[in-house]
């Protein structure tokens, strides 16, 4: 059930809007509300952090009375730490909806409501723009920040799926890469919603940003925050598999960026993760996978001799053990060795932290997403396979 409770605003900051800069899409993005909130039926003295999704719930002032789902604050969440949002009783509960809405996201919940969909209405096959799927949102601003630097002027946007935070407006980092030009825009699909542009499916969000918006390049994968159950296969990590699918069926060249880390203290996700092995073992077809330049192997001894040639002075404390076992079904990838910059991404001023991890604390994380976005930008500037067709048509 859902776990509801009523409370009073005592702070509202002004809403954070996604910047929306060139944007092609209407849409202007979600923007979400920062509050205090005071349980009323709880400890006087206990104030809880909130947000609130404006478009979906409004604007809140202090002294409103409002509903907020206390669920994941009590659970005591990590990437959940706050209350939200589900209604405001003092302003009232009336929306007027998007013009020219025509079907619903989040669909028979509470918090349904219409959007206009992205999809287009003529399916152009093969795409043949490449896409770089993720496993964790953490990766986005390094792999974003790569291929920024080795393909200057190259549009990449983003496609939100589930996996993570649904809200499209709840990513800081998004709105940090929109306001300096490094995303040129952002798609939600799926359940996931509030981005500059809404899509039904994965498929239909980068079909329209590779085909209709003109992204040279996209990056799939969950908005922040994991689900996570521990198991093989109950993770948000598994998006990553539907979306791969996804860009594959459309004719991309598609590219999976390596969850790896040195130092996450649980077993599974050191070396390369058991998120990253499932899905490349349970790929109906072959991928790209990047890892950094100097790095023979994601797993065993190559893995650990290849983290001092890589990376030097930059691990900040000792080396975990890292025996990972090689599933057989790997080695049928594309595996591709691709330079890295810590020093220079670390001076970009860009998120650098995983699961409170800084860059130093965990090199190899960051190191490998950087290595994603350097072979994202080669994949873009290599010839189509429609350029392709037409070299050997005129050789002949």
């Amino acid at each position: 059930m859902l776990k509801l409770r009523r409370a009073i605003v005592l702070d509202a900051a002004a809403p954070r809007a996604e910047s929306d800069p060139g944007a092609h899409s209407s849409a202007a993005g979600v923007p979400q509300q920062e509050l205090v909130v005071e349980l009323c039926d709880g400890d006087a003295a206990a104030h809880r952090p909130a947000i609130a999704d404006v478009t979906l719930v409004g604007l809140s002032q202090a002294g409103d009375e409002v509903i907020v789902n206390v669920q994941a604050l009590d659970l005591g969440l990590g990437s959940g730490g706050f209350d939200i949002v589900h209604a405001n009783l003092t302003r009232g509960l009336a929306g007027d909806g998007e013009p020219g809405a025509s079907v619903m996201k989040l669909n028979y919940t509470s918090l349904q409501h219409a959007v206009k969909p992205v999809e287009d209405e003529r399916l152009s096959l093969p795409v043949d723009r490449p896409v770089a799927v993720l496993a964790l949102h953490g990766q986005l601003a390094a792999v974003v920040w790569s291929f920024s630097r080795n393909a200057p002027g190259g549009r990449l946007g983003y496609v939100q799926t589930e996996g993570g935070a649904l809200p499209g407006g709840h990513s800081r980092t998004v709105r940090s890469l929109r306001e300096q030009g490094l995303l040129a825009g952002h798609l939600t699909a799926g359940t996931a919603f509030g981005g500059e542009g809404e899509a039904i499916t994965t498929a239909g969000a980068l079909h329209h940003g590779l085909v209709t918006l003109g992204w040279d390049a996209a990056v799939c994968g969950p908005g922040p925050g994991i689900v996570g159950s521990s198991s093989p296969l109950g993770h948000g990590g598994m998006s990553a598999l539907d979306s791969a699918h996804a860009a594959l069926a459309l004719g991309c060249p598609t590219l999976l960026v390596a969850r790896m880390s040195s130092g996450d203290d649980r077993d599974r996700h050191r070396g390369i993760s058991h998120h990253t092995l499932t899905v490349l073992d349970l790929l109906l077809e072959p991928v790209t996978v990047a890892l950094p330049a100097g790095m023979r192997s994601p797993v065993g001894a190559d893995l650990r001799a290849g983290l001092g040639s890589v990376f030097g002075g930059a691990m900040a404390r000792p080396a975990l053990a890292l025996d990972v076992e090689r599933p057989v079904r790997i080695t049928r990838h594309d595996w591709r060795r691709a330079a890295v910059d810590l020093p220079a991404y670390a001076a970009a001023g860009l998120p650098a932290t995983t699961m409170g991890r800084g860059l130093t604390e965990d090199p190899l994380f960051f190191g490998a997403a950087l290595a994603g976005g350097t072979a994202l930008a080669e994949l873009a500037s290599a010839p189509s396979s429609a350029d392709a067709e037409s070299g050997l048509s005129g050789a002949a």
